[in-house]
């Protein structure tokens, strides 16, 4: 078993009514390894200047540890399985909605992987396929509770 952390920090600044809702929802996200990243509400959510653009907000932040998870699995079995991974791009899309009881919640999640990669044994493209339908397996094994899709990105001609 491992354990993650993340120190989130948030001070208030003098800037707008709190109690009405006017102030900043800048923040930072510090991890274990050093990395700080500057975070905020979305601005789809809450309005400038209330929230800054600039920051990572959660459901970017959801959006990306998904696609960033598929890619780190992806490249490692396909490794496995002799393939030579020289690039992965990945433009996922996650779209925040409503579940089925009315609550706010992320309600999808599309990953558009592009993997450039040479065979170094005869193993067919069905890999990808098959891939997925393993890491969508151990993911909901895992408690992901988001609906989630996989669709390929049209080959590049």
């Amino acid at each position: 078993m491992s354990t993650y952390t993340a120190t989130i920090r948030w001070t208030r600044t003098g800037d707008g009514d709190f109690v009405k809702g006017q102030y900043s929802r800048a923040h930072e996200w510090a991890f274990d390894g050093g990395a700080v990243v500057p975070a905020s509400a979305s601005p789809h959510i809450v309005p400038a200047p209330w929230s800054d653009a600039a920051g990572v907000d959660p459901e970017e932040a959801f959006v990306a540890s998904l696609s960033s998870c598929h890619m780190l699995f992806f490249i490692d079995f396909a490794r496995r399985d002799g393939w030579l991974i020289d690039r992965y791009v990945d433009e996922a899309q996650g779209v925040l909605g409503h579940d089925e009881e009315g609550r706010q919640a992320m309600v999808s999640v599309t990953l558009v992987p592009a993997r450039l990669m040479k065979a170094r044994s005869t193993w067919a493209a069905t890999s990808t396929g098959k891939f997925a339908v393993i890491w969508w397996q151990r993911m909901l094994a895992g408690g992901l509770l988001v609906r989630h899709r996989l669709r390929p990105r049209p080959r590049a001609r």
